[in-house]
């Protein structure tokens, strides 16, 4: 992990935020505790800075150095609004098409879709405050740089954002295997926004209960399923094609 990425000690955090920084996440040792601490902290909730209570060898790997139990990665892009996004594509006279990214936390994997998401001119691409993927060195490699080109936001609640994005007037798709319809049959020549899962446990069922409609892609071969940039790309540019 390069240095320049990373913040370390209670002031210099507590300063890089004032300063307006923007951050992956901060990472604080299991029973941290202060008077400065404790201002960080209050910080860190009122801002919704993401952050994870981490033991304190972890600490001392990232830095040799006096971290006093609390280490910062600043970020590498500006994060947008969404609720800013939406209003602004419809006044352009475009139908929004967003990306919703559930869990998904390969940084590989991650920067692919960010990759064919620009391609396929998605207006912007949404990940939860906690349990994304790091916008690191290999997503941003990975993405071929996109990531500085789309529209990132991040959503404390997706179940939030996805009530925004319907009461906006967006229909809202769930990718998922256990889905009754093809992809390809759904009708994409409209505003909505896509939700992708983890490989590991797909879209949640909390989400797919926020969705319009669940869309699957027919597998014929003997592996269950695609990887999940595949079968995003596979989506989004059936979206492209019908759009078009």
């Amino acid at each position: 992990m390069k240095t320049k990425n990373v913040i370390f000690g209670i002031r210099a955090i507590i300063e890089a935020i004032k300063s307006g920084k923007e951050f992956d996440k901060v990472m604080l040792k299991k029973g941290f505790e202060s008077e400065p601490g404790r201002e960080l902290f209050a910080l860190i909730r009122k801002l919704e800075i993401p952050f994870q209570y981490v033991p304190i060898q972890k600490l001392d790997r990232i830095t040799g150095k006096n971290h006093q139990g609390a280490i910062a990665l600043l970020s590498r892009i500006t994060y947008d609004n969404i609720e800013q996004i939406i209003p602004t594509v419809f006044e352009d006279g475009r139908m929004p098409f967003v990306l919703i990214l559930d869990q998904i936390t390969d940084v590989r994997n991650f920067g692919a879709i960010i990759r064919s998401a620009e391609c396929a001119g998605v207006d912007a691409v949404v990940i939860p405050s906690k349990g994304a993927a790091q916008i690191n060195e290999d997503s941003v490699k990975t993405s071929a740089g996109a990531v500085f080109k789309i529209p990132i936001c991040r959503s404390t609640s997706l179940k939030d954002t996805i009530k925004f994005l319907k009461n906006s007037g967006l229909s809202i798709f769930s990718a998922t295997e256990k889905a009754a319809e093809d992809y390809y049959k759904a009708d994409y020549n409209t505003p909505f926004a896509l939700i992708m899962g983890s490989e590991e446990r797909g879209v949640s069922y909390e989400l797919i209960a926020e969705s319009d409609k669940s869309v699957k892609i027919p597998i014929y071969g003997e592996i269950a399923s695609l990887n999940v940039s595949v079968a995003a790309s596979v989506i989004m540019f059936e979206a492209v094609k019908q759009r078009n």
